[in-house]
Order: C-alpha cells, then sequence, then structure tokens
C-alpha cells in the first residue's frame, strides 16, 4: 500500500481493557470501524460511537482499507489471524494489517511474510502505558515493519498514543516492547519492596511518595501503581496471566540469543508465584502480595 493512501475505514478484534478505549479514539477522530470480539457485550459502547459489529475476524477484515488486532496471547493471535475465519482470508489486496498485542518477534514475521503473499502489508506495534494510557490515548506505541506501511497508519497510531517509534523491520516492535517489559519486571519489584519496606518501618507510604517520586526513583509505575497498592485496589490495568506470557516470551528470546537475564527469571518465578496464590487475572501491581507472602508480613 502506498503511503499517500488515506485510511478512513478500519476492522478492529479485541475490545478489552486496552482495545475498547484504543478503538473508540479512532471513532471519535471521525475512523469508520467493524468491531469484533469473541464476547459481543465487551463491545457495546463502541456501537454507541457509530462501530458496527462483524461477526468474525474474516468479516471485520473485509472491505477496510486497515486491520487493528489487539488480543491476549500468542495462540489467540494465530487464530485470528491464520483461522478459517481469520484476518488474513478476509483482508484484500493493499490493505494493512497492524497487531498490537504484545506476542513472539518470530510471529510478527510470519504474519508480515503471509500477508505480503496475499498482497497486504503488516505492522507489528504492541503498547506501553496500560489501561491509563490506552483511556488518554497517551499509549507509547513501538512499532516494526515495512516504511510504506507504518507511514499509512501512522496517523492513527497518533490519535491514540503519544511516543510513536518505528523500530526497524517487521518483528522490531516486538522485541522492543520484550525491552519495556523487562524494565518494568525490575521496576515492579523495586516499588513492591520498597512498599513493603515503607510498613515495616512504620513510615506512610503516601508521604514516602511526595519523597522518592520526585527524586531519582521517579517512574511510572511508582507515580500510577504505587497509590493503588496503598489503597489495595489490585484491579487490573494489565492483568498478571498476560503479563506472565510476555515475560516467558522475553526469557525465551534471551535463551535464543544465549543471554543470561536473572532480574528477569527473578521477576518471572515471582509472578508465577503471584498466580498460584490466585491472582492470575489481577494486575501487575499486585505482585506486592507475593512479596508479602515470602516475607511472611502484612501491613493487613
Amino acid at each position: 500500500m502506498s503511503s499517500d493512501r488515506e485510511i478512513r475505514r478500519i476492522g478492529w478484534i479485541g475490545t478489552g481493557i486496552m482495545g475498547a478505549p484504543m478503538c473508540g479514539h479512532l471513532l471519535d477522530a471521525g475512523y469508520e470501524a467493524k468491531v469484533f470480539n469473541r464476547t459481543r457485550a465487551k463491545a457495546e459502547p463502541l456501537f454507541a460511537k457509530g462501530a458496527e459489529w462483524a461477526d468474525s475476524p474474516r468479516e471485520a477484515s473485509e472491505s477496510v482499507d486497515a486491520v487493528f488486532s489487539i488480543v491476549g496471547f500468542p495462540e489467540d493471535v494465530r487464530q485470528v489471524y491464520f483461522g478459517d475465519d481469520g484476518i488474513l482470508s478476509g483482508a484484500g489486496e493493499g490493505a494493512i494489517v497492524i497487531d498490537m498485542t504484545t506476542t513472539e518477534p518470530s510471529l510478527a514475521i510470519e504474519i508480515a511474510e503471509k500477508a505480503a503473499a496475499k498482497g497486504a502489508s503488516a505492522v507489528d506495534a504492541p503498547v506501553s502505558g496500560g489501561d491509563v494510557g490506552a483511556r488518554n490515548a497517551a499509549l507509547s506505541i513501538m512499532v516494526g515493519g515495512e516504511e510504506g506501511a507504518v507511514k499509512a497508519v501512522m496517523p492513527l497510531f497518533e490519535v491514540m498514543g503519544k511516543q510513536i517509534v518505528h523500530q526497524g523491520p517487521a518483528g522490531s516492535g516486538q522485541h522492543t516492547k520484550m525491552c519495556n517489559q523487562i524494565v518494568i519486571a525490575g521496576t515492579m519489584i523495586g516499588v513492591s519492596e520498597s512498599l513493603l519496606y515503607a510498613y515495616k518501618a512504620g513510615l506512610d507510604p503516601a508521604t514516602v511518595l511526595e519523597s522518592i517520586g520526585g527524586g531519582a526513583a521517579a517512574c511510572w509505575s511508582l507515580d500510577n501503581y504505587l497509590p493503588r497498592m496503598i489503597r489495595r485496589d489490585f484491579a487490573p490495568g494489565f492483568i498478571v496471566e498476560h503479563y506472565i506470557k510476555d515475560l516467558g516470551i522475553a526469557v525465551a528470546e534471551a535463551e535464543r540469543m544465549g543471554l543470561d537475564l536473572p532480574g528477569l527469571a527473578l521477576a518471572k518465578s515471582l509472578y508465577l508465584k503471584l498466580e498460584e496464590l490466585g491472582h492470575g487475572r489481577s494486575g501487575t501491581h499486585a505482585l506486592i502480595l507475593a512479596l508479602e507472602e515470602l516475607s511472611g508480613y502484612s501491613p493487613e
């Protein structure tokens, strides 16, 4: 597809915590959308904004300029793209398919190759910023794919995010997201252990945040997650099950490249512990619950 072709009509697959507000921003910006989600009720708010319902990913991909997907796991991505009623069975020649799920770099490359065989283009564009970033159209979008296709969809990315960087060819966006998840893994351990230490030392965690939130420890996770942790609000902005999936991909990619990343391995083990405690559907900031269990101390 030429980068000067205007995209007006899109397909959208996946209307969960992230996907629904992201698609909503595009509808608010005047784009037309055909929407599919496994649970139709989760797409209902988008109908009020003018979205059409599609009965399958294939139907959502027919007669549109671009198709977006943001689902859960690599197996979901495979089904959505390669299934009998998948995106690539419906996307026409010249269309662009954009997967915003966090998944394996090798899968992004496979999608790009199979799209090219149909005369279409593929872009991998995982995001960071959680539910807050999705709602506020402030996501960081990490992009991989052929330059012309990326340029064509850039105006749509700019509706959903604030930091959009083209990292390189197919798979590059996913590799960059792994870098992001590795940083968050270590940071979330630090935020959780800091909070646990503050409680044990008899400090007021909110007052502690006033000091450390403006110093060298300042970070997104501290600002956005520590207040929720203090309130014991572990509702998901990004769920533990999906983060374990991401860490598993990062570990596998590191091993493939011959890298030993002990911090990443530790984070994965702690999140698996959290899942064992029954918090697989909680937000990633619930990590403090695993550390409380391991330390034998809880502020409650």
